[in-house]
Formats: C-alpha cells, structure tokens, sequence
C-alpha cells in the first residue's frame, strides 16, 4: 500500500489509494500503536476500499445481509465483521472513507466526537453545493431523508479509529444488498453527491474539501469543554 502525505501543524493527511478493506484495517492497527506512543501525532487517512460489506458491533447487524452468497460473489462484494460501532454498511470505489487517528486524550467525549465528524462531512457537502443535516435519532449526513454518508468509530486507549464514509460517485446499486446501517425503505435511501447534482466529482478535489474542514474544526472541538458539539 503506498501513500503520499501533506503535513499541516495539526493533522497528517495521508492517501492510501484503492485498498482490500482488512489490509487497511491491519494499517490503521500500526497507526492508532504509534499514536499511542506519540511516535506519530495525529493523522487523517483516505482510502477507496474495493467492494465490501462490513458489519459493526450491534447486535443483528448480520441479519441486515440481504443478498446470498452466490450474489455476493457474482458482484464481486466480500463480508467481514469489524470492531467499529453501528450496523452494517457499504464501502466500494467512488466511495471516500475517511480513518481519523487522533487523540482524544484531552477531550474524552466520544458522543461529541461523532458530532464533530457530523459537522465536518456537513461543511465538506455544503462546500460542494448541497445542504447535508443531522437527522434526530440516525447518525451518518443526510440530504432530506437520503444518506449520503456513514459514521462509524472505535477507540483504543482515547486515540480512534475507523471513521466515516462519503458517498461520491459510489456504486449504490451495491446498497441493495443490505439494509444499510438499519435503514429500512420506509425510513430513507442512500444516496451519493454524484446523484445529487447530476455529474460524477473529482475524488481528489473532495478530499481536499474534507481535509480541508476536518483541519478547520479540529482545534475548536479539541478546545471545548463545555459540552457544546463544534
């Protein structure tokens, strides 16, 4: 797996290209170790994963699979559980996985963590041209009631990993072989920006827009202490 770096004071930004999902949940293992240590500070990894259903840590996720076996490999689509919290979910080409390694040493709140997350992929949307919200009682970025990204974290001795998913110009016919996150059809879709705005988007300029508000807000919500989301 090669990567390429650009270095801010705050945050490493790291592009790891199209990977296997379990190599680059093997990667982030050394990542989150050598945070840990302090060898390295904190970092923000990029990756497209190649198709790929994976399974969170609540209970019945695995019944969310809705298409056989004999689909899956006709679709190319593996299955794995992880560590990561929530139900099941996609990942494939098109799609911008972002893996956080930070520390939250100094703001041991994970609930506002995943707000923070929340409000990154909110600006990055709206930076693009679309107006992406919370939805009361789901987590992910929603455009109305159509899911255009997924959060999904974990944390080992307050440094996190795994992270959130943007759909660009993701595949969603892949979706159809899950419930995705729980989702049933009554309660929304999925979506990507590709299919909001009616063209495909470059995955490099959509980064970019990402680091970009990730690196903006970070400082803020490692700052706060008063409860407020940043």
């Amino acid at each position: 797996m090669s990567a390429t770096a650009a270095t801010t004071p705050a945050v490493t930004t790291l592009d790891w290209g199209r990977t296997r999902y379990e190599a680059a949940w093997h990667a982030q293992d050394e990542l989150v170790a050598r945070r840990i240590t302090g060898e390295i500070g904190d970092t923000l990894v990029f990756t497209e994963h190649e198709p790929i259903y994976t399974i969170g840590l609540r209970s019945g996720a695995e019944q969310n699979v809705v298409w056989d076996p004999a689909h899956l490999a006709r679709e190319g689509i593996e299955v794995v559980k992880t560590n990561r919290g929530g139900d099941i979910t996609y990942h494939g080409p098109g799609q911008i996985v972002g893996y956080p390694i930070i520390s939250l040493a100094t703001r041991k709140d994970l609930h506002e963590y995943l707000r923070f997350l929340e409000q990154v992929m909110i600006n990055s949307v709206g930076a693009l041209g679309l107006v992406a919200t919370r939805r009361e009682g789901k987590t992910g970025i929603w455009i109305g009631t159509r899911k255009v990204a997924a959060i999904g974290v974990a944390v080992r001795r307050w440094v996190t990993y795994h992270g959130f998913a943007l759909n660009v110009n993701a595949n969603l016919t892949h979706f159809q072989g899950i419930v995705p996150c729980g989702i049933s059809a009554t309660e929304g879709t999925v979506t990507s920006l590709h299919a909001e705005l009616g063209r495909e988007l470059d995955m490099t300029e959509v980064k970019n827009v990402l680091a970009i508000e990730f690196r903006s807000l970070l400082p803020t919500f490692i700052a706060h202490r008063d409860g407020h989301h940043a």
